[in-house]
């Protein structure tokens, strides 16, 4: 049986379409990426799968239950960490994490193994309010409350945006010792180069998803060659290519240029083509891009 499974769900707000029939399944145990931009329709997601919003259409469950009709049920085995920081400003570190404990009827000691790696460096600022945390120190502490009750499943919405690179690579750190205490965690994030870090992801784009596999099965799927190139001035070579007739895409990454081409065997005159292999970004890039297409194409 699967952790999480998600049937044709869709969700709309007014005329916007935050989610359109959406199919995955998690496995227990899975480390497990929604990988999108802002918009992508990630956070809505989130909210159907922890019972805070209703699916138009579709149905989930988490566990085997329901999110409609069994979401106390579910509540109580479930881990949700927001994009926005939730806790109690005004309390302490310490008081935050033992109000989430008394809320599940447990307490600190009891699961203190699960957040042990954790809480030891948010121990010095115990007594410190969760208001006056730095952003990853906040981060820290809102995951600690997240597993205080020893959730089955961990529902983690873009937890490192905002947070440094240090913070950043400790947080994915702590998430491979979780995922050890076979904790099904699902985690979205915008940043690509965190998708290689999943079991598998699924790649989002304006409530669709583009695509479902282990990272390297997706970029063993990128269907051309790959170039890169290094101008001396990026927005004006960016454009000139643009319009190349042999072009067919380009994107700034870095101070590069990421270049296929329509007949690889004609050469860009004037330009010296390095062959790279394609990462995550450049394999969304290349499937957003056939989905704008197909869009314009139905207008």
């Amino acid at each position: 049986m699967s952790s999480i499974s998600i049937n044709h769900v869709s969700k709309s707000y007014e005329t916007v379409h935050a989610l359109n029939d959406i199919s995955l399944d998690v496995k227990k145990g899975e480390l497990f990426g929604l990988i999108g931009p802002d918009g992508a329709g990630k956070t809505t997601l989130f909210r159907i799968l922890t019972t805070l919003l209703l699916p138009d259409e579709g149905t989930a469950t988490v566990e085997g239950l329901s999110t409609v009709t069994k979401f106390r049920e579910i509540r109580d085995i479930l881990g949700y960490m927001p994009g926005r920081f939730s806790l109690y400003q005004d309390l302490s570190v310490q008081e935050n994490l033992a109000f989430f404990a008394s809320v599940f009827n447990t307490s600190i000691k009891e699961n203190y193994h699960l957040i042990r790696d954790i809480y030891v460096q948010l121990e010095p600022f115990k007594d410190r309010s969760a208001g006056k945390l730095s952003g990853g120190m906040k981060q820290k502490l809102a995951l600690c409350c997240a597993l205080i009750h020893k959730p089955q499943v961990l529902f983690l919405d873009e937890p490192t945006t905002g947070v440094d690179p240090v913070s950043r690579k400790e947080f994915w750190e702590m998430l491979k010792r979780l995922k050890a205490e076979n904790i099904t965690i699902m985690v979205s994030t915008p940043y690509m180069d965190e998708a290689m870090l999943c079991d598998r992801i699924a790649l989002m784009f304006n409530g669709k998803i583009l695509d479902i596999d282990t990272p390297a099965n997706i970029i063993q799927k990128f269907p051309q060659k790959l170039y890169a190139f290094t101008p001396q001035h990026s927005y004006h070579t960016l454009e000139e290519l643009r319009r190349h007739e042999n072009v067919a895409s380009v994107y700034a990454f870095g101070d590069s240029l990421h270049i296929t081409l329509k007949n690889e065997q004609a050469l860009l005159s004037g330009y010296t083509l390095e062959q790279i292999q394609p990462t995550i970004e450049d394999c969304f890039m290349l499937l957003t891009k056939k989905e704008n297409d197909k869009v314009q194409q139905t207008v």
